[in-house]
């Protein structure tokens, strides 16, 4: 071949690698380091095979560090992530503020197949601000051996009542076996989704109609002294330190007779690969409270939002598309079976006939259906939201009242001061954001 050609085909080939090395992007996700979203970074080699021209850094981080540095990012408009995960709470706050762009897919993503109540979460004005991942209520998992052994059976709707006898029967701390566990870490996010839905179903409330806080009612109080009673008396040690990712292992590792939280750490739960007790649980609603017909269930999802600041809105949204489509749900179900694609998101998964053999399938869309965001409580209130305000200023009362009742947990505060505390402080920030005089 002639030196020259030679030469030619050489400098053609450079210049092949250097256009190709320019076209490519790379987007920076920010997102939780919970389970589902590890599961999805294992099944990229499927992304990069069908756009090989998209790259992503992945920023993986605690539920409460995540929350606090992505709404610092967007606030003042940082520009580090070019696709964050949020929640149902910031999806429409943010909409409306312009802070994150709409979304528009081809018809193929079938957005009408996207589960009504996670979807009019996520909207505002007509227009879809972040795409569901996973959705999700609360539930209680429990152990069927601990149950039997104990001569009781766990109600399909079962009261607090039955929830608090079921602890103490389960309880045999000298094997630390804990009766029950539940979130005690602060934030809005961590013990306060909890609390605020066990609130609902006493017949609490965050705000009156005129937005008075209701701290210094009978019904937060019957609902702190309860949960407190619960987990001195039967929850594992330390537990004001323990979010969702802590109980989790710790059911797990059969250390809890009974877990209330999220309906997506079902397939966790029952994982053999992943938990020791994995044959051994079962499901029932969130508990409702004699005489008052509202279960504790709580409502949410996690998703996938663009900032409204990002350079590569048009990569961005090709990788939301992927992690929120139906393609990526089979590609789930291929690799980890079905019991562990991401769950509550679309009416298609409940009407598939291989997912209707999971166990805690049609637990989980029961549960999801008993919540309902415009009407949380037992009486009428200004907001919208189960486990949450959907205000903006609710993320700094929600964390602050969450750290008093930690410390009540951890026994560096009463009960009453605790709740004292949190109507003072959210009545001083409801006042200063122009709520109440």
């Amino acid at each position: 071949m002639n030196t020259k050609i030679r030469a030619l085909m050489g400098a053609c080939a450079l210049s092949a690698l250097a256009t190709a090395a320019l076209a490519e992007t790379t987007i920076t996700v920010a997102t939780v380091n919970n389970g589902d979203m590890v599961r999805m970074q294992g099944l990229m080699d499927d992304f990069y095979a069908k756009h090989p021209d998209i790259k992503v850094d992945w920023v993986t981080l605690e539920e409460n560090v995540l929350r606090q540095k992505v709404t610092t990012d967007i606030a003042t408009k940082g520009g580090q992530y070019d696709v964050m995960t949020i929640g149902t709470y910031e999806a429409p706050i943010w909409g409306k503020q312009g802070w994150l762009l709409p979304l528009e897919f081809d018809a193929a993503y079938d957005v009408d197949d996207l589960l009504p109540a996670i979807r009019g979460g996520l909207t505002v004005d007509g227009k879809l601000y972040a795409a569901p991942f996973y959705g999700e209520s609360s539930m209680i998992m429990y152990r069927t051996d601990l149950m039997e052994a104990a001569g009781l059976t766990m109600p399909a709707e079962p009261t607090w009542d039955d929830v608090k006898a079921a602890a103490a029967a389960m309880t045999d701390r000298d094997n630390e076996i804990y009766g029950i566990c539940l979130r005690g870490k602060a934030g809005w996010g961590e013990n306060m989704a909890f609390l605020s839905a066990m609130a609902n179903s006493y017949g609490a409330k965050w705000f009156d109609m005129e937005w008075n806080p209701q701290f210094d009612g009978a019904a937060w109080k019957e609902t702190l002294t309860d949960y407190l009673d619960m987990m001195t008396n039967y929850g594992p040690p330390g537990a004001s330190n323990n979010g969702f990712n802590e109980n989790l292992a710790l059911f797990q590792q059969g250390h809890c007779g009974m877990w209330i939280d999220a309906t997506v750490a079902a397939s966790f739960v029952t994982n053999p690969n992943d938990s020791t007790v994995a044959d051994r649980v079962g499901f029932a609603l969130a508990p409702n409270k004699a005489g008052i017909a509202k279960h504790g269930n709580w409502l949410w999802a996690w998703n996938l939002a663009i900032p409204a600041g990002t350079q590569k809105a048009e990569a961005a949204k090709t990788f939301v598309e992927w992690a929120t489509s139906k393609d990526y749900t089979a590609l789930v179900a291929e690799h980890e079976g079905w019991a562990n694609v991401p769950p509550g998101t679309r009416t298609s998964l409940y009407e598939n006939p291989e997912y209707q053999k999971v166990p805690f399938a049609a637990m989980t869309l029961n549960s999801i259906n008993a919540a309902d965001p415009t009407n949380p409580t037992v009486d009428p209130v200004p907001y919208v939201g189960v486990q949450f305000v959907a205000i903006p200023e609710f993320q700094g009362i929600g964390t602050a009242v969450g750290q008093q009742f930690s410390a009540a947990l951890a026994g560096t505060t009463s009960a009453d001061d605790a709740l004292a505390a949190a109507q003072a402080l959210t009545t001083r920030e409801m006042k200063k954001a122009g709520y109440i005089k």
